[in-house]
């Protein structure tokens, strides 16, 4: 027992060290090929570079108020209602070097007129404004030809939420060839981040939805491909990234919003499994009523939008309250299942507050940003990294937990497999033979035949050779009787020297094919194995000459492998 206790351990260090070694292997790839991605998106170019920012000398009128001369970085005022208008103009410089460029005015759910020297030269949304439609955020990429050097510009903007903005973002000028590579620069790490998740959502959604269909256990996994999923389209399109693809704003959000707001659904799902592993009944019944709540709010506001009644930009702040109450809700649960001292769930643990504090840090920043106007926290993509970290944690701890139930799935076949095979012989033991002939009773059309064996001399063998020539005769025996008659059905040692066979079929010229094939397998064994001098005795009876009483069936071919027995004593001598 010692000895099998140090192995095992000796084994489970060395699968842990494999382990270590494969999860720092991935590691090191990951981050080798961030890299090389990263160099390759900013090859040739830095953030910011080619362009001339136009923060400076804007005249602003909000509503009526003027603020001459300000600088867009430092102007703050009220949040803008719907309805509101915002004229800004600015004389534009004459020594320009752009030529042809691209004015890149970031917009919040506005319609956007703008003039040059009274000229109109864009326009964005006042159709979908007349029809009560959602405009989007994003950037604008205006045409901006070098013979308005010197002119007045002058952008309209009206507002179609409420509360969506207290400060204006920084307009820039670019070369039309520079104007998406800096957006794809700028925001590099939620384009990797976002394409991570929605690729591994993707390919994982794929495989998890044909596994679904041959075992429920793999619903967790399809979760986690689903909640990816949604969070690699919400952070392509909240950080703008879609717009390389020439989508308009108001598709990308919508996909936004969309993906925001369906996201809590799987992850909900995923956590039903932790929430019935506490078995408390509170907790149970907390669960249901927040599903119910949250399923019920997500469509809601997913229906008052299809309807233009009340936008998902408007209700934000609802999806945001809700988004933050299942977070931690969820951590709470994962806190409790630390107890169990499951690695998975620790994992589990670990994983969700990352994503808390990713997720608090965006939350408070877009709501300082949206009603405050400051823009302390403006690192971009750390809620899709955290995200990004959280599935891989996710589905590291659904790997160990199916890992260690099919370790335990087949430590539990090893020692039903222990229970009913024989040790030495590696054949079915007594236990099984008995269990089968019981279930054999209820098969009232099952023809078959009980035959039983004994090794005749295994006493004077162990007697006079000792015991190790005696198992190998035993060991013989199992081999000649399990060749001919395995094929037909099942063998079984259920004594020391006794064996048990029973076939499906009551056909005696087959049977009689039988023995003779067993009679030629017993000579030939004792011609390979010198001085083995097998014999074994035998008997059957058909299941039909006791009206299928399996039992007595088994008694009749028993009696005459003893009568076998004395006839081939009484030849011996």
């Amino acid at each position: 027992m010692g000895k099998a206790w140090f192995f095992m351990k000796k084994r489970v260090s060395f699968k842990g060290i494999l382990k270590f070694i494969w999860v720092f292997f991935a590691l090191a790839s990951m981050l080798f090929w961030i890299s090389k991605v990263d160099r390759m998106i900013t090859s040739g170019m830095s953030e910011g570079a080619e362009c001339i920012t136009l923060d400076d000398g804007w005249d602003i009128t909000v509503n009526g108020t003027v603020y001459p001369n300000v600088l867009l970085t430092e102007l703050r005022f009220p949040a803008v209602e719907k309805g509101d208008e915002i004229i800004m103009q600015r004389k534009l410089p004459s020594d320009w070097e752009v030529i042809e460029g691209a004015l890149r005015l970031y917009v919040r759910h506005c319609a956007v007129q703008m003039y040059i020297a009274d000229e109109l030269v864009y326009t964005y949304g006042y159709d979908r404004l007349k029809q009560g439609k959602t405009l989007g955020s994003g950037y604008q990429f205006i045409a901006f030809p070098d013979s308005y050097k010197g002119k007045t510009c002058r952008i309209h903007l009206s507002v179609a939420e409420d509360k969506v903005f207290t400060k204006l973002d920084t307009i820039k000028l670019y070369d039309w060839e520079h104007a998406y590579p800096s957006l794809m620069v700028e925001n590099r790490l939620p384009l990797f981040c976002g394409c991570f998740l929605l690729l591994f959502g993707l390919i994982a959604n794929v495989i998890t939805i044909f596994a679904l269909i041959g075992s429920i256990k793999y619903i967790r996994l399809f979760c986690i491909s689903v909640f990816s999923i949604c969070m690699g389209l919400w952070s392509l399109s909240y950080y703008n990234v879609m717009q390389i693809f020439g989508m308009p704003l108001y598709s990308i959000s919508l996909i936004n919003y969309l993906a925001l707001y369906l996201a809590p659904i799987p992850l909900t799902v995923y956590m039903h499994h932790e929430i019935m592993n506490l078995g408390w009944k509170p907790l149970k019944v907390f669960y249901r009523v927040f599903f119910v709540t949250e399923f019920t709010a997500i469509f809601a506001m997913i229906t008052l939008h299809a309807f233009d009644i009340a936008h998902m930009a408007g209700t934000l702040t609802y999806m945001q309250v809700i988004f933050a109450a299942g977070l931690l809700f969820f951590f709470i649960v994962l806190l409790l299942n630390v107890k169990f001292s499951e690695v998975s769930n620790r994992l589990s643990v670990f994983g969700m507050l990352i994503v808390m504090l990713c997720m608090a840090y965006d939350m408070i920043g877009y709501n300082f940003m949206r009603y405050l106007g400051n823009d302390f926290f403006n690192v971009k993509g750390v809620s899709s990294s955290g995200i990004m970290i959280f599935i891989c944690i996710l589905f590291l701890s659904f790997y160990i937990e199916m890992t260690q139930s099919m370790m335990q799935q087949k430590e539990r076949d090893f020692l039903i497999k222990r229970a009913y095979t024989d040790e030495l012989t590696q054949l079915h033991n007594r236990r099984y033979c008995m269990e089968y002939m019981s279930k054999l009773k209820e098969e009232r059309d099952f023809k078959y035949t009980v035959l039983c064996f004994d090794v005749n001399n295994l006493k004077t063998v162990n007697d006079t050779y000792g015991h190790a020539k005696g198992d190998r005769l035993i060991r013989s025996a199992a081999e000649v009787i399990a060749k001919t008659f395995e094929p037909h059905g099942f063998v079984a040692r259920v004594g020391g020297d006794e064996f048990v066979a029973v076939i499906k079929t009551s056909d005696e010229s087959e049977i009689s094919l039988l023995i003779e094939q067993f009679l030629r397998d017993t000579a030939s064994k004792n011609q390979t194995v010198k001085d083995l001098n097998l014999s074994i005795a035998y008997g059957y009876a058909c299941g039909s000459q006791s009206d299928h009483d399996i039992e007595k069936v088994y008694q009749v071919a028993d009696d005459r492998m003893y009568e076998k027995k004395r006839q081939m004593k009484g030849s011996a001598r």
